[in-house]
């Protein structure tokens, strides 16, 4: 074994975007330790079957190219749009006439409006190249580890080459949704996620999660999938994430709208994620109704930027009743806005139907607000006794824990978050590179965390 390569395609290329898995990637890329004991760690990019030393994960901050990237970024995210509203319609054809022609005029405007101006920017974007990375030949023993979304690549076939030239495949998994609860998401990306993952158990040769729960959760499917001879050929562990916000600057202003909602003296709820159905924002909405009805004053924020199969979601907000008087949404905070929320919110709420970590939980948490979560396994990971917990199947329990928290002042979790300790990410990424190191020398068998103890 001669050096790690740490894998960022994705971010490298949308170095704009900054939703979970983009922050955890980018974090742990800037701050990822030059050698540890000795063996050699690099941030890579495969580009079009070939592989180059990151020199800069970040944009050039040159205004055109950055509007490029942005641009193109938007692009894309309409692109899938465009594609959904295509599956939508067809699913209404009722000949296969009526589908072709579907088809023909979806392709047609796909290719008009989407991929010529996608291969444009791209095209554009290759002169940034030689400033951002520089190639690297491969060596046999070097270790790819891939940290980040690789179901959206198409390094597939590079990649096998390397394996077949003695370079071991490492693979990061940040959850395993998509398989386990597929209603949670349209339908394509399932499709892709599921051929990424049968790509990936046949190709990697350990697993690295990034909680206990996941790493568990990937040892069973891996199990089922390959049978138990082959599963004992391989290892798996897990690393936890950090919490700062990294792109939050000292100088830049809070959003005025934001800032106001902290002026009064009733408590804010925040709840911070993409809204998407997982995150279970319906059941939020449920619980803060009934405490309004009970009486109470507390007042709700919810922060993150806009997913998929939510249109019912925000039409409800959008047409609520307490909308900018005890309701209020935000779709795009920066770091600084959202470090703002953080600070003076009176607790984080955070109903998810099913996590890989929950990242806002550490964030929040870290920043000593106290946090009330879905009563799932990797909350309890997370928080232990430091978290309040609620029952999804009835949101009269988050209610109840809003109007005890209002009338006493007693948050109701059994331990004080002020106590609670947590990693940050030059911690996460150097524990990253040391576990696979760790397993890839002599594999051992990982205990579970305990959440004041990372």
């Amino acid at each position: 074994m001669t050096r790690l390569l740490v894998e960022c395609t994705h971010v490298f290329q949308h170095p704009k975007v900054n939703s979970g898995i983009q922050r955890v990637v980018r974090n742990v890329i800037n701050l990822l330790p030059e050698s540890v004991d000795g063996v050699e760690c690099i941030p890579v990019v495969m580009l079009k079957g070939k592989l180059y030393r990151v020199l800069k994960l970040g944009a050039l901050n040159i205004p055109l190219f950055d509007a490029l990237m942005t641009f193109g970024g938007r692009l894309e995210r309409l692109a899938h749009r465009f594609w959904q509203l295509h599956q939508q319609l067809e699913k209404r054809c009722t000949t296969r006439f009526a589908r072709r022609v579907l088809y023909v005029a979806y392709r047609l405007s796909a290719l008009a409006c989407f991929s010529v101006p996608l291969r444009l920017i791209d095209q554009v974007n290759q002169y940034q190249l030689p400033k951002r990375c520089s190639p690297l030949q491969h060596q046999a023993g070097d270790q790819l580890v891939l940290l980040d979304s690789s179901w959206h690549t198409d390094f597939f076939p590079f990649a096998e080459q390397l394996k077949r030239e003695g370079v071991g495949i490492v693979s990061v998994i940040y959850d395993l949704i998509p398989l386990t609860h597929p209603q949670f998401y349209d339908t394509r990306l399932v499709q892709v996620f599921t051929e990424w993952f049968n790509w990936i158990t046949q190709t990697a040769d350990g697993y690295m999660a990034i909680s206990a729960t996941v790493r568990d959760q990937v040892h069973e499917e891996v199990q089922r999938r390959l049978g138990p001879a082959k599963t004992d050929r391989l290892w798996f562990d897990y690393f936890h994430l950090g919490s700062e916000l990294d792109l939050r600057e000292a100088t830049a202003e809070v959003e005025p709208r934001l800032a106001r909602l902290f002026d009064t003296q009733e408590p804010v709820f925040l709840m911070v994620s993409t809204i998407e159905p997982r995150k279970n924002h319906d059941y939020l909405l449920d619980a803060f109704e009934r405490a309004w009805a009970s009486g109470s004053s507390a007042r709700l924020c919810i922060a993150g930027r806009i997913g998929w199969k939510c249109d019912a979601l925000l039409a409800r907000v959008r047409n609520h009743a307490e909308l900018n008087k005890r309701l209020f949404m935000f779709n795009d905070l920066s770091d600084t806005s959202l470090e703002h929320a953080y600070s003076h919110a009176s607790a984080l709420v955070f109903p998810s139907w099913v996590e890989g970590f929950g990242l806002p939980l550490v964030e929040a948490m870290q920043r000593g607000l106290p946090a009330m979560g879905s009563d799932i396994p990797i909350f309890r990971e997370i928080g232990g006794e430091f978290m309040a917990y609620f029952d999804l199947a009835e949101p009269q329990s988050l209610a109840d824990l809003v109007t005890g928290f209002e009338r006493t002042g007693q948050f109701p979790a059994a331990r004080n978050v002020a106590d609670w300790q947590w990693i940050d990410w030059r911690e996460a990424s150097a524990q990253l590179a040391e576990r696979t190191l760790r397993n890839l020398q002599e594999p051992v068998v990982s205990e579970r965390q305990h959440a004041n103890c990372p």
